[in-house]
């Protein structure tokens, strides 16, 4: 082997063939869902069904929520100027980082922080979720995860969380977040609520995803919502107008359901 050649264990690429991680793309074509295929990407093997369908979920529950986030602001403002739609969708997705978006990676890093503490000292979810609650107020630090700024009972994490239990897929991490919640209560006297973010976490530490990769699924999840901000911003609006993101108005069709 040269100095000049690498090696990847992703994709394998020949003439009239393509693999991923092993497996025929044309032979996954039909047969897996685009979450499944994130998880082959990601973990390197292919989930079970009932994984993928969490998976489905998480990704459908972060794919929008309104023109007020700092990912949607940015993406329409770049619009507003004649951008073209890579550059307005890159704007969106440069926005997400530690403030928005990283309370997965952070809530995943508390949860797993409390699971440690359980293991080693024989604690109950309960017993460690105070334990590390009172850490953190110790050291004045932030309960990521925990608290919306809308939502007094968020109907995403509610949806998620009964949806794991339904498959089967909720384990210590669930037990764990919903100790936080009572706990948390406890200590401060305030509701703070697990958000769809700390939900979002605490089912990928139940499906033994890395916390490097979850800023990856808030972004693969949020592209097409950018993507329907960005489009409607060009195609509605002149170019260039004053945008006040706080003093916007629904005007799409009413309340439907799913038959």
């Amino acid at each position: 082997m040269s100095d000049t050649t690498w090696k990847t264990a992703v994709t394998k690429v020949e003439p009239n063939k393509l693999t991923i991680r092993g497996y025929r793309l044309d032979e996954l074509i039909g047969k897996i869902s685009y979450a499944q295929m994130v998880y082959l990407l990601f973990k390197g093997e292919l989930p079970s069904p009932k994984v993928g369908k969490l998976l489905d979920a998480i990704l459908v529950s972060s794919v929008d929520h309104g023109t007020t986030p700092p990912s949607a602001i940015s993406a329409i403002t770049v619009a507003s100027t004649g951008a073209p739609m890579n550059a307005a969708v890159a704007a969106g997705i440069l926005a997400i980082s530690k403030f928005h978006g990283g309370a997965i990676e952070d809530c995943m890093y508390i949860l797993k922080e409390a699971k440690q503490l359980a293991d080693e000292q024989g604690l109950s979810a309960e017993a460690a979720a105070e334990a590390v609650i009172k850490k953190f107020r110790e050291e004045k630090k932030r309960l990521s995860g925990f608290g919306h700024r809308y939502h007094t009972n968020d109907p995403r994490t509610v949806k998620l969380l009964s949806l794991a239990k339904e498959l089967g897929l909720a384990g210590f991490y669930v037990e764990l977040a919903e100790a936080f919640v009572k706990k948390l209560k406890e200590i401060t006297g305030k509701d703070l609520p697990l958000n769809v973010d700390g939900a979002i976490g605490t089912l990928l530490c139940e499906l033994d995803i890395d916390p490097i990769f979850a800023n990856a699924f808030f972004m693969i999840a949020r592209v097409p919502g950018l993507v329907a901000h960005i489009h409607e911003e060009k195609t509605r609006y002149k170019p260039m107008r004053k945008i006040d993101f706080m003093h916007v108005e629904y005007d799409g069709p009413e309340d439907r359901t799913v038959d």
